[in-house]
């Protein structure tokens, strides 16, 4: 038997862990022949709800889930970890604001990265979902000095799925036909879904629908999807965050698809103007577990106003809770 890797999950109570959890251990991040460890971090009131969830994850009778540990203590939970799905936060409601979640789940992230500094694998790889996700992951990697920037991303890999699929619902094909479709910015309604480098089969994507749509249709239903999700459902968005969590984790693990790139938030080179050390969201390729962004597109009037809107709202974040960093 391969030796086990080592997973946490936070949050492991709530919405998204419980849809991302059972496919964990199908072997959808590890594929079909790798055990893993699952570690479940939740706060202490959550944990006889775990309880549950413990119970239907023996009940699945995984035969690759080696071993499952529950704590409401981050240091055990995160002690020698490989990957880190850092989900656990306060979840955003209904006329709830961005600035609210921000102070409310600062802490959270600064004791989190701080303690990974300590205790996981030297190369973890760490995911934050919970929101605001950029702030959050600045706030994590600026508490975890002794780990490479390059260990930590924020989640823009939901609103990345988000944007194949309104485009190949509008040209009325299958998602494999999209290719270099882009998010930039924040992970928030401000973010900016961009097609003038996207292609469909391999022709501009911008040439196959009208401008009308692409202004006025796409990018705000992009935008705005996680506010409409909450709308219909009552709760935000679960089992499709779930999967783009691990949608994002298996391009670390396996790398990008030759001639195709994905859209992940990382640590700003300077690339594009924006501030360097903001946890901004760019095209990157990924090739034996590194993370490079995409460099030299070129962009257009209205492509520079939205990055550099997305850049202020992130700086606005950044100093709201500077005191953290």
């Amino acid at each position: 038997m391969k030796t086990p890797v080592e997973i946490v999950v936070t949050g492991a109570a709530g919405q998204i862990s419980y849809s991302l959890l059972f496919r964990l251990a199908a072997g959808e991040l590890l594929g079909p022949d790798q055990p893993i460890v699952l570690r479940l971090l939740e706060i202490t009131p959550a944990l006889g709800m775990l309880d549950g969830v413990l119970m239907e994850l023996y009940d699945c009778a995984y035969p690759l889930l080696h071993k499952i540990v529950v704590t409401d203590n981050p240091r055990e939970a995160f002690s020698g970890v490989d990957y880190a799905f850092l989900v656990g936060a306060k979840p955003r409601k209904q006329g709830m604001l961005r600035s609210d979640l921000l102070q409310q789940n600062a802490e959270i992230f600064a004791v989190q990265g701080r303690i990974l500094n300590e205790v996981a694998n030297r190369k973890v790889k760490v995911l934050i979902t919970g929101n605001p996700a950029n702030t959050n992951a600045l706030i994590a990697i600026k508490n975890a000095p002794d780990l490479e920037p390059d260990c930590f991303a924020a989640m823009t890999m939901l609103d990345h799925t988000r944007a194949i699929s309104q485009l190949a619902l509008k040209c009325g094909l299958a998602t494999t036909c999209i290719k270099n479709v882009t998010v930039w910015g924040n992970h928030s309604c401000t973010q900016y879904p961009d097609l003038h480098h996207a292609k469909v089969n391999g022709i501009d994507a911008l040439s196959l629908v009208d401008n009308s749509w692409f202004l006025n249709e796409f990018i705000p239903t992009v935008q705005y999807r996680g506010t409409e999700v909450i709308k219909a459902r009552g709760q935000s968005s679960a089992a499709s965050a779930a999967n783009a969590a691990i949608v994002h984790m298996r391009k670390i693990i396996e790398g990008t698809d030759p001639g195709d790139w994905v859209s992940m938030a990382v640590a700003s080179d300077g690339s594009y103007g924006i501030a360097e050390g903001l946890v901004y969201s760019f095209p990157v390729t990924v090739k034996e577990g590194r993370v490079n962004i995409v460099k030299g597109l070129d962009l257009n009037e209205f492509s520079l106003h939205r990055l550099k809107l997305n850049e202020q709202e992130l700086k606005e974040e950044r100093d709201a809770i500077k005191h953290l960093l």
